[in-house]
């Protein structure tokens, strides 16, 4: 398990999660308050949505409104992802659980919600995992070094501008190893070349509160990921872009 002292995080094994391997759950001090702005892109995660999640935000607004083919996001989690790896924002576990990690691998789930770690940690049965519930905006509840992590659909969900998203790189850039990649995908902005549907969800989203990212572009996607790692690469897939990185910078 993860080191929990003397960070004094409060810790529980949920034996309910899953068997034969034991779950762990992290509640962090820098657990995001309800009450933070920043909240609103997460409080949506209900058991509700998290039931139909799978349906319809990968099987049906990932394809035919972002026209976003899956399997370049999947690349990621079959080439990519190393045991003890770290997934900040796991939805419901679909990509993990579809991963190329053998049984018993270490995977670490981070996420403000803990509706979104019980529903991610109850798929991922063959996995040794421990949830962490906390903000990935603030320094991260967790020692690492991780060898591999995925901050996958989730920067599009993080409050704006693209400065304060940036500690979220950061953040995860701090706990990985020398030779981990970091890879993930978000849906760009306004800028991007969205189809007239995308333009409309996207705009509804933003509206709602579920998305915030109206200002993310490409070149600031590129310039948060470079300002922590050294090796950046971006692919455009619709309305998304998919990103690999690599070499974490080491900051005092």
């Amino acid at each position: 398990m993860r080191s929990n002292q003397p960070g004094g995080f409060l810790v529980a094994t949920v034996t309910s999660y899953a068997r034969p391997v034991p779950r762990r759950f992290q509640r962090s001090r820098l657990s995001m308050d309800r009450d933070d702005p920043a909240y609103r892109g997460q409080a949506d995660y209900t058991p509700q949505l998290l039931a139909a999640y799978d349906r319809v935000v990968i099987g049906f607004v990932a394809e035919f409104v972002w026209q976003t083919p899956l399997e370049p996001i999947m690349k990621g989690y079959r080439e990519l992802i190393r045991d003890d790896h770290l997934d900040v924002g796991p939805g419901t576990g679909w990509f993990i659980e579809r991963s190329s990690l053998p049984d018993g691998s270490k995977v670490t789930l981070l996420d403000p919600n803990p509706n979104v770690l019980r529903h991610a940690s109850g798929k991922l049965k063959r996995l040794d995992v421990t949830a962490v519930e906390a903000d990935v905006l603030k320094p991260l509840p967790v020692t690492g070094p991780f060898q591999s992590a995925a901050l996958n659909l989730v920067i599009h969900c993080l409050p704006g501008p693209m400065s304060r998203k940036a500690l979220a790189i950061q953040n995860i850039a701090a706990v990985l190893a020398p030779t981990a990649t970091f890879f993930g995908a978000t849906v760009l902005g306004r800028s991007a070349k969205h189809s007239w549907r995308a333009r409309r969800v996207l705009t509804l989203f933003n509206w709602h509160g579920g998305f915030d990212n109206l200002d993310d572009t490409e070149e600031g996607l590129r310039e948060i990921l470079e300002a922590s790692f050294e090796d950046v690469e971006i692919e455009i897939a619709g309305s998304a872009a998919i990103f690999t990185a690599k070499g974490p910078r080491i900051t005092a």
